[in-house]
């Protein structure tokens, strides 16, 4: 009797690619269909005060997942996760401050630390595509451009710093259609922010982004904004708690879950 072996769904081949060490680049685009999200791991002398600033915060830290502490995997988010190494880069911070940027954390875990998943604009991205909006940085094959706002964050605890958005210049009829769009994703930021003139939110030079890469607005476009989940990693700056990791900015963690499971109905 012959077994057929099944192919691994798109997003553990991506998975595994990514720990492999195949793919160190940003992860937009791949395995469509699936989850892509945020991480923000602390020690769990912080991750009480931290969920708190989520809660108060989901706009921009709309929370998929939070694992016990020192908890490698997240069976919840996809078979065989291991955050340690299933994520194209991470950021090590100390006191507030960036001290290493390795492709795993081999070196850096420890028993303590509470991994918080955190959803991400990518995942609205295919629902825009299928509506005829376009996403400027998968066409350009880059990074989402990212800024930090001067509209602050609800505090909670030690956590409070300013909002972080993600940008997508469009036609103002496709803001419109994106408006509607991502309105029905609330679990990965929802409806965008703000529109239209950039330095209304504090932000002075759209080719100049705190994160990410700058992206072509061409004529007739708008900038359009929606809260992202690289806001705490501006929260970090701001508040230095004593250990901290992230990812790096548009290198995620890609889970098995199906983006059409996050729409509100």
């Amino acid at each position: 009797m012959s077994i057929t072996l099944q192919p691994a769904r798109p997003s553990v081949a991506a998975r595994l690619a990514i720990r492999r060490g195949d793919h160190p680049g940003p992860t937009a685009g791949l395995a469509a269909g699936y989850v892509q999200a945020n991480l923000a791991i602390l020690p769990a002398s912080h991750a009480d005060d931290f969920l708190k600033f989520c809660v108060r915060n989901p706009q921009s830290c709309p929370v998929l997942a939070v694992s016990e502490p020192g908890d490698t995997a997240l069976p919840a988010l996809g078979q065989d996760i291991d955050i340690r190494s299933d994520v194209p880069g991470y950021r090590v911070f100390r006191d507030g401050e960036l001290i290493a940027e390795p492709d795993n954390l081999d070196e850096v875990w420890r028993d303590d630390l509470v991994t918080f998943v955190i959803g991400c604009s990518f995942s609205f991205e295919e629902a825009l595509l299928a509506n005829g909006v376009p996403v400027r940085h998968i066409e350009q094959g880059c990074n989402v451009p990212m800024y930090r706002t001067s509209i602050p964050t609800q505090p909670a605890g030690p956590f409070h710093g300013p909002l972080v958005v993600s940008m997508r210049p469009m036609l103002p009829a496709q803001a419109i259609r994106a408006i509607q769009v991502t309105s029905r994703f609330p679990a990965v930021h929802g409806a965008p922010v703000h529109l239209g003139d950039p330095a209304l939110i504090g932000i002075a030079d759209l080719a100049r982004p705190d994160y990410g890469d700058a992206v072509a607005i061409r004529d007739h476009e708008i900038p359009v904004f929606w809260a992202c989940g690289v806001t705490p990693q501006s929260v970090i700056a701001a508040t230095k708690p004593p250990f901290c990791i992230t990812h790096a900015p548009g290198k995620m963690l890609i889970t098995d879950l199906l983006n059409a499971h996050l729409a509100a109905l």
